[in-house]
């Protein structure tokens, strides 16, 4: 059957990271992802999702009447037909978000959407597979993140923003693995380097605690 996705989950809650954090939106999380990072929190998604046509995920989003619309997952893009989704709800006139984890090729994503893309660092066991030649689609509304996990993540994700010259291209966001890095020595490094990047605590895991799903 045509235009139908594996869906985990779509929800509506408070923005939790980007430059959008604190928005209200709703979340289109797709099943499946072929990465495994060590610090991952939502490997319930690797696997649960029901198929759902781009019609009745059409729907849903527009049951829930949130003009902020994320996809994330897992990895979004590995399904072919996120794509249509995605210019679907462009063409709508929803505010559209993709969270992606890097590794994959976002050439194709509709103009229109923000993409939010990963940079794996070392310590998240996937640092191989970033997909550098995603740099060349990225715009000034574009956001890459980097989840640091501790001092050495630092300083090699620094070194990529400093080679690449990334903060010219478009929103650079530094956050720490949670549980792992204090947020405040983060912000600690970041000052005294003066790296033009933007720290991010997950809003949402502080409103609601340990809440793993929904949110």
């Amino acid at each position: 059957m045509p235009n139908v996705l594996t869906v985990n989950e779509i929800f509506h809650s408070i923005q939790g990271e980007s430059s959008r954090a604190g928005e209200p939106c709703t979340f289109i999380r797709l099943t499946g992802c072929n990465l495994r990072c060590v610090w991952c929190d939502t490997e319930y998604a690797f696997h649960e999702g029901k198929p759902m046509s781009v019609d009745e995920v059409m729907a849903e989003v527009e049951r829930i009447g949130c003009s902020l619309v994320e996809l994330t997952g897992g990895e979004p893009l590995l399904q072919k037909e996120a794509i249509p989704l995605m210019d679907r709800l462009v063409t709508e006139g929803y505010r559209v978000m993709l969270e992606t984890g890097g590794s994959l090729s976002v050439a194709d994503v509709p103009a229109g959407v923000k993409r939010i893309v990963d940079i794996k660092c070392p310590g998240s066991g996937e640092a191989e597979r970033n997909l550098w030649e995603n740099l060349e689609h990225l715009g000034a509304d574009d956001e890459l993140k980097f989840v640091i996990a501790d001092r050495e993540d630092y300083r090699w994700a620094a070194e990529q923003v400093r080679d690449r010259a990334l903060a010219e291209r478009c929103t650079v966001l530094f956050s720490p693995v949670q549980d792992g890095l204090e947020p405040g020595e983060l912000a600690d490094w970041i000052l005294a380097d003066g790296l033009t990047v933007k720290l991010q605590i997950q809003l949402h895991k502080l409103l609601w605690p340990g809440v793993l799903r929904g949110v």
